[in-house]
């Protein structure tokens, strides 16, 4: 199969003819008709990612059909079209006892742990409790789109923010994961704030129906303006993009007792951001990480998608070949590019 390999971190991005995979006995082998470029793929190309091992093959936000499935596979078939979480959980260890398999003690990530879905073929393991089967209405562009972008933005918001309408959310960064949860937050009935550097993508969240947007710059402080402009602060921020600046940001812009969920990875000397605990005190301020979503939250994602009659769609800006790629991931270092792209194994272009 063709698969797109790096052998060195940093290194170049090639796309090689690579022996096909086979199924593990609770695995299955998935046919990609589509899967979606994330900066967490820019990450495990950098080496920020420990998990990843040379040489590798990056990619996690698939959806395609099973065309192998291994000897102790019970609830999935071959032609079943599926997607996965971008964390399966192997269903043994405490978290996973405890419904918690985003959180494996021992967790399978395609385009991490193993190769994953910038390739014609991909091997899942633990398939039987992770891969979903996908609703008749959900094509595959429209699956792959949910990422892990738009269903970690979900969890975020739903299972960890328990945003609700009425209230108003700040979310830092205009990007895949900023972008879902703006149409998450509206089909909830939430007041939406988007905050970025790039006014483009601010065009974009406002057309998406963003209610206030805030171009943020060394000039403009964009916590006066939200706090100015949200009666004393929003009620929940999420950092879409991962900086210490902008985590810094999003705190300062809640109100009390307001809580924040963190999506953005924040790697190397980042990682060790200086909160503002003093107002994380006082404000009695609620944290969280939201790290992808367990395969059962999925009927509920879809349900909300089918009901509200959310524009997935709109979130996709671009589909390219395997070739192009490295163009894609080569922007992300400077947070470039509107949208999700898509890679569609098929295109020579």
């Amino acid at each position: 199969m063709r698969a797109l390999v790096f052998r060195e971190f940093r290194g170049p991005l090639a796309v090689e003819t690579v022996p096909d995979p086979s199924p593990t006995p609770d695995g299955v082998v998935v046919q990609v008709e589509r899967t979606g470029i994330c900066r967490s793929d820019w990450h495990a190309w950098q080496g920020h990612d420990p998990s990843v091992r040379l040489p590798h093959v990056s990619g996690h936000e698939l959806a395609g059909v099973i065309v192998a499935v291994g000897s102790e596979i019970a609830t999935l078939a071959i032609g079943d079209r599926v997607t996965v979480p971008f964390v399966s959980g192997c269903g043994a260890c405490p978290p996973c006892r405890l419904h918690e398999p985003q959180v494996c003690d021992a967790q399978f990530q395609p385009g991490f742990t193993h190769f994953g879905a910038f390739a014609e073929l991909v091997a899942l393991e633990y398939a039987d409790r992770n891969v979903v089967r996908l609703p008749e209405d959900f094509d595959s562009a429209r699956a792959a789109s949910l990422g892990c972008r738009f269903v970690t933005s979900y969890r975020a918001l739903v299972e960890l923010a328990h945003l609700t309408a009425g209230e108003t959310i700040a979310i830092f960064g205009a990007g895949g994961v900023g972008l879902s949860a703006l149409l998450i937050a509206r089909a909830l009935g939430a007041r939406t704030a988007v905050v970025d550097i790039d006014r483009s993508k601010l065009d974009l969240a406002a057309s998406l129906g963003a209610d206030l947007v805030v171009h943020s710059t060394p000039a403009h402080d964009p916590v006066t303006e939200l706090v100015d402009r949200t009666d004393g602060g929003v009620h929940v921020s999420l950092d879409a993009l991962g900086s210490g600046l902008t985590l810094r940001q999003s705190l300062l812009s809640l109100r009390k007792r307001g809580r924040h969920v963190q999506v953005g990875l924040l790697v190397g000397e980042g990682s060790s951001a200086e909160l503002p605990v003093d107002r994380i005190v006082a404000y009695e301020l609620s944290l969280f990480g939201s790290h992808g979503i367990a395969a059962r939250a999925y009927p509920d994602v879809f349900r909300l998608i089918r009901e509200q009659k959310i524009p997935l769609e709109r979130l996709t800006t671009a589909t390219v070949g395997l070739d192009r790629i490295p163009d894609v991931l080569g922007r992300m270092a400077v947070y470039s590019g509107l949208g999700i792209t898509l890679v569609d194994p098929t295109l020579t272009v």
